[in-house]
């Protein structure tokens, strides 16, 4: 049997609920054209969410779904994946739910290098709540909590995993979308922590405090300012204030948390 694109889709439950503008359908899409493109078992495949807009990414997959508490979508990953190391495992989450409130778990998963997927969909801000500020919010930027500007710095999430572990990281845009589905498929070959940030967009909270721009003119900045490291490297210090890396960031053979455990499993019953 071949699994077409719409195995992985409640369509029953569609359309979706987000506001017009939002980035997240687009990332489910590249997610389900992923699976598609690789042949996977719906029934293999456990999703696992948190609070927030793209948390109710489950309500929209026919796959096993797990909707858990705010910032702990990594927890529950993890333990499905360490009792059954046969399923392909996701986290869904936005920039609130996997760093700013979960960042902790995100830490250690990526030390870990457990054999799960995560993917955040970073739309600087809590869009589901009321457009808080978040650990992604750039500097300066305005937000229901920050209505003259934060005065916080911007976290660089593939710089925060990459330094914690992850033998996977990746970045890619609601614009480019083959290519997002091209890294998402390639993170989950990778066996190991696979992280994905996708820059998308808040056009109801962020958007309308931050941008002088209509959607159109915001996917352009999109195109013209998410660069491969390469082009990256090369761009004077002024362009690069606006620009950001996306592709394939890290990929290094590293042994996966499961390997090691299961060895160590071994051992404690070859000695009881």
């Amino acid at each position: 049997m071949a699994f077409q694109v719409e195995d992985y889709l409640r369509e029953d439950k569609l359309p979706h609920i987000w506001c017009a503008g939002c980035g997240h359908g687009i990332t489910v899409r590249a997610l389900v054209e992923a699976l598609a493109g690789l042949q996977i078992d719906p029934t293999s495949v456990v999703v696992t969410t948190g609070i927030g807009c793209f948390g109710k990414a489950d309500d929209y997959l026919n796959t096993h779904c797990f909707h858990g508490t705010h910032g702990r979508a990594l927890a529950f990953a993890t333990g499905i994946k360490v009792v059954k190391p046969e399923l392909t495992v996701f986290a869904l989450m936005g920039d609130g739910d996997s760093v700013t409130i979960g960042g902790n778990h995100l830490i250690h998963a990526a030390r870990r290098n457990v054999d799960i997927t995560a993917i955040v969909a970073n739309n600087q801000n809590y869009g589901m709540t009321g457009g808080q500020l978040s650990a992604t919010t750039p500097e300066g930027s305005r937000t229901t909590t920050s209505v003259y500007g934060t005065a916080e710095p911007e976290m660089d999430l593939c710089s925060l995993v990459a330094a914690a572990g992850a033998s996977f990281v990746a970045r890619g845009t609601v614009y480019h979308v083959t290519q997002l589905q091209k890294i998402i498929q390639d993170a989950i070959q990778h066996k190991g922590f696979s992280f994905v940030e996708v820059v998308t967009m808040c056009p109801t909270y962020f958007g309308r405090y931050n941008w002088n721009q209509t959607l159109i003119e915001r996917m352009n900045w999109l195109k013209e300012n998410a660069v491969s490291k390469a082009r990256y490297d090369k761009l004077p210090p002024e362009k690069k204030e606006s620009a950001f890396m996306i592709g394939k960031l890290v990929e290094k053979d590293t042994e996966d948390f499961n390997t090691k455990y299961q060895r160590i499993l071994q051992k404690a019953q070859n000695q009881g």
